[in-house]
């Protein structure tokens, strides 16, 4: 009995050590192929993802491998972008520069802004536009985007560089919308200046 069950295990123990040996050449064939593979791999086509900061201090994904590369804004899930943005210089409540649903800057109102602009000492602006809650969204982004749009044009009139401007309706409002002085805070104009 004992003899026969040294032959089984030793049945065993050849089918086992076989089995291995066909693994190993498996292994050993695909690696074969694998590696012959990899020397066809071009090494200047290896990208490195990076974030860059362009100079109004937005973030923007990047890859690059030297000949071209690919870059696009960095976003929350929100839509917004990420910005490192050290302070707002003004903030112009809209009622003062616009009548109800308008986007044309009043005489007065053209003024105030040239002055302000000659006397802001920044580099660059951002101007960013902002409604209540009254209307559509769909609405509120297009007044918004106008009315910062105008306000970016009186910059320029005075020769001041505004690096950018955009229309965020009533989606960062500033205060409630369910009371008319919190609403009245929300329609505005803010501008930031880049020192």
């Amino acid at each position: 009995m004992a003899v026969q069950n040294q032959k089984k295990l030793q049945g065993m123990m050849r089918s086992v050590i076989g089995g291995g040996a066909a693994t190993a050449m498996f292994i050993a064939a695909f690696m074969g192929t694998a590696s012959a593979q990899d020397s066809r791999v071009v090494s200047s086509e290896r990208y490195i993802p990076t974030i860059w900061i362009d100079p109004d201090g937005c973030e923007h994904w990047a890859m690059d491998d030297g000949a071209e590369g690919y870059m696009d804004a960095r976003r929350r899930r929100d839509g917004s972008a990420v910005c490192h943005r050290s302070e707002i210089c003004g903030l112009v409540p809209t009622d003062q520069l616009f009548a109800t649903d308008k986007y044309y800057v009043s005489a007065g109102g053209r003024e105030s802004l040239r002055r302000f602009f000659t006397e802001a000492n920044a580099v660059a602006f951002l101007i960013y536009g902002h409604t209540d809650s009254r209307a559509s969204d769909e609405y509120n982004m297009v007044l918004s985007m106008n009315r910062a749009n105008a306000v970016a044009s009186v910059a320029r009139e005075v020769g001041a560089r505004v690096v950018d401007v955009r229309g965020f309706g009533e989606r960062s409002p500033r205060a409630s919308n369910s009371t008319a002085d919190g609403m009245q805070q929300n329609r505005r104009v803010e501008i930031y200046c880049l020192r």
